[in-house]
């Protein structure tokens, strides 16, 4: 089956390249069928290189992606400068050609860019590191007054049930959270992460947000979704520049 992407649709200048994968085009064997991206997942390692081996091939990449050991936190590193301990949730680059990425099976994968294509960023956005403020981290890090943002494919809405500590939590961060979250007959309470995204951004001043409104657990011959299977596998987003 032939590998699919989604191709981020926001008016970044045509040096920058940003694209999330869909769960078609490897060779992997259930339960991680078939482009599963991730080594940490149980899945065969020979697999997963040979997935990671076509997809930069089908991109055209002009080097491995960097990726990181996302650990639900809000640290960010960045990649001009090498770092060997990747443990962290976002990563941003000023260099071309170093391909900033993120695994994702549920959580919100987040890119960002500035306006004049230089500064780039990637951002795991799982709701712990969307608390603990991943975003504010990356933002501050790139030091850059004017960005874009675009949210890929994540857990929707209607899918997305969390308990009371979650939306309490967010709440005590900020009373306007509290729109990001609908009310259950049993106690619980359906969170938008997409929404959570949306507001940390206004907070900052990020006006030019895109993309959103799927549902990674909904649509399972798209993608993998941990909510929905537990054992499974990762797609990837990715940013490069040229």
């Amino acid at each position: 089956m032939k590998i699919q992407r989604i191709n981020a649709e926001w008016p970044v200048p045509k040096n920058v390249y940003a694209v999330s994968t869909m769960r078609t085009g490897g060779i992997s064997k259930a339960p991680y069928n078939s482009l599963n991206l991730a080594g940490h997942v149980g899945d065969d390692e020979i697999s997963v290189a040979e997935n990671r081996n076509r997809l930069r091939s089908w991109l055209n990449l002009p080097a491995e992606p960097v990726w990181l050991e996302q650990i639900h936190s809000n640290k960010v590193v960045c990649l001009d400068e090498q770092p060997q301990n990747l443990q962290a949730d976002a990563c941003y680059a000023l260099t071309p050609d170093v391909i900033c990425a993120v695994l994702t099976a549920d959580c919100l994968p987040i890119l960002l860019c500035n306006e004049s294509g230089t500064k780039i960023a990637a951002i795991h956005g799982g709701w712990r590191g969307l608390l603990s403020g991943i975003i504010e981290n990356t933002v501050k890090a790139m030091q850059e007054p004017h960005l874009l943002a675009w949210l890929g494919p994540a857990i929707g809405s209607e899918c997305f049930e969390v308990g009371e500590e979650v939306r309490v939590a967010f709440c005590k961060k900020a009373d306007v959270f509290s729109r990001a979250f609908k009310a259950k007959d049993n106690g619980k309470w359906m969170a938008d992460i997409y929404q959570l995204s949306r507001i940390i951004f206004a907070e900052l001043g990020v006006e030019k947000v895109y993309g959103g409104g799927l549902c990674t657990v909904t649509e399972k011959g798209r993608f993998f979704s941990y909510r929905r299977d537990g054992q499974t596998g990762r797609m990837a987003t990715l940013i490069w520049r040229t």
